[in-house]
């Protein structure tokens, strides 16, 4: 089996010799992508003449079919397919301005995994998190497509920072709409989408105390929904009916989990928090390995925890040294 850069070389060099006649006297690209925790090598085409937008697909994903099945020729095929059926699809909407600042949303990332990334956009900074912006260019119920807005895009917005986050702010709730539900009822949930029945459903889930509770913040959508948790007013809504101050974990960028401060120490949590996310949740949709703390009477968010893991992809840093940490397969 070829290993990773070798596989790349051998993509850049034989993928046009797989796809159909009207590409080949296009160049094929290898770029670095900047993605949300990580940088990725994009593979694209630069048609003869220009002019159309090129899909990128990533050369990652072809490893890993190329080392699950071991069949170079049909990962070659397939990635192949994909991109022309990508070009046959891909249709760049006009930038109609009323309607991009009408569908601009927030999304929280790390600060620090995301340091090189977010130099080229606007944002602003939340404990050890950053709100950037989205514009969402289409949306079903399957889900939406978005995309990131970079310095150049805002630009084409005349929108600075500032207004930015006031559009965001109002969108979002608007587009993504937040929800607060106990762990049990999202179990319910699971199990009916399942096929089992809603009465089955109410056996099987048994009624806890709030206070003794996890709380999955998220939005409808369940997709970015960790930005949910920058809506004060749902996060003392819940802190009331607690009956106590907050700590929140972030789970995934999709969500977070908010539990009574009774419930256990901070550092604790933090642990769980960073196993969880070494384990068991892909880097491209890790958050923070930290937890924060609400606190319902000065209604205010904080960090609860300042552990030396502050990046997400098993680099830690500690009195002055840098160590990879093992990291599950």
């Amino acid at each position: 089996m070829m290993d990773y850069e070798v596989f790349k070389e051998v993509v850049k060099e034989n993928l046009l010799d797989y796809m159909p006649e009207k590409y080949q006297d296009s160049e094929m690209r290898v770029d670095s992508v900047e993605k949300i925790n990580r940088k990725m090598d994009g593979l694209s085409l630069r048609l003869e003449g220009g002019g159309s937008i090129s899909p990128t697909i990533y050369i990652s994903d072809m490893y890993k079919e190329y080392l699950r099945t071991g069949d170079l020729q049909e990962t070659m095929q397939n990635a192949a397919e994909a991109m022309d059926k990508a070009f046959q699809q891909t249709v760049l909407p006009p930038l109609d301005l009323q309607a991009a600042k009408d569908n601009i949303i927030f999304q929280l990332v790390n600060t620090i995994q995301n340091e090189d990334m977010l130099q080229k956009m606007p944002h602003r900074e939340f404990q050890d998190l950053s709100i950037i912006y989205r514009w969402v260019v289409s949306m079903d119920e399957k889900g939406f497509s978005s995309t990131m807005i970079n310095n150049n895009l805002a630009k084409e917005l005349g929108m600075g920072e500032e207004q930015l986050f006031k559009a965001a702010a109002e969108n979002t709730r608007r587009i993504l709409p937040p929800t607060v539900k106990s762990m049990n009822e999202v179990m319910r949930e699971m199990f009916i989408a399942d096929g089992m029945p809603p009465s089955m459903a109410d056996l099987m889930i048994g009624e806890m105390e709030p206070e003794q509770t996890m709380w999955v913040i998220s939005n409808e959508c369940k997709i970015s929904g960790a930005a949910s948790m920058l809506y004060e007013d749902k996060l003392h809504k819940l802190a009331e009916k607690v009956g106590s101050d907050l700590y929140v974990m972030p789970s995934s960028v999709h969500e977070v989990i908010a539990v009574s401060v009774n419930m256990g120490e901070p550092e604790q949590l933090a642990q769980m928090v960073a196993e969880i996310n070494m384990d068991q949740v892909e880097l491209g949709e890790r958050l923070s390995n930290q937890v924060y703390h609400y606190d319902k009477d000065l209604r205010k968010i904080t960090l609860a925890t300042d552990t030396p893991n502050k990046r997400l992809d098993g680099v830690v840093a500690e009195q002055g040294h840098i160590y990879e940490a093992k990291q599950s397969r």
